[in-house]
């Protein structure tokens, strides 16, 4: 494996704000976020977290709920390609993470 491979596989903290493509609202990001705080909606532009090299561009929504040592963990699918990431909820997402699991629950 050469240097660029291992170093492309490391997380890549980018502070980036961005209105999302399925709701519109504005998120402020901090170097961490990676889907919307309103509706949780992400979008695959990632291979590795923070790289910004996949090519697909689809939006990811979320498709599971879950908890992991105290905290909230989302997966999220691709609309486009099927793949799928995990990532944390922050909490003051909780609203909408509970919103989320009435509606996948139905």
């Amino acid at each position: 494996m050469t240097e660029s491979q291992r170093t492309s596989r490391r997380f890549q903290r980018r502070v980036e704000d961005f209105t999302c493509e399925l709701c519109g609202a504005f998120n402020v990001g901090d170097g961490y976020t990676n889907h919307c705080s309103a509706c949780l909606t992400s979008k695959h532009v990632d291979i590795h977290p923070g790289d910004r090299t996949a090519a697909c561009g689809g939006l990811m929504r979320p498709v599971c709920v879950d908890a992991k040592h105290g905290r909230w963990r989302l997966t999220h699918r691709c609309v486009r390609c099927g793949f799928e990431r995990t990532n944390y909820a922050r909490p003051e997402e909780t609203e909408a993470v509970i919103r989320l699991t009435r509606d996948l629950a139905s």
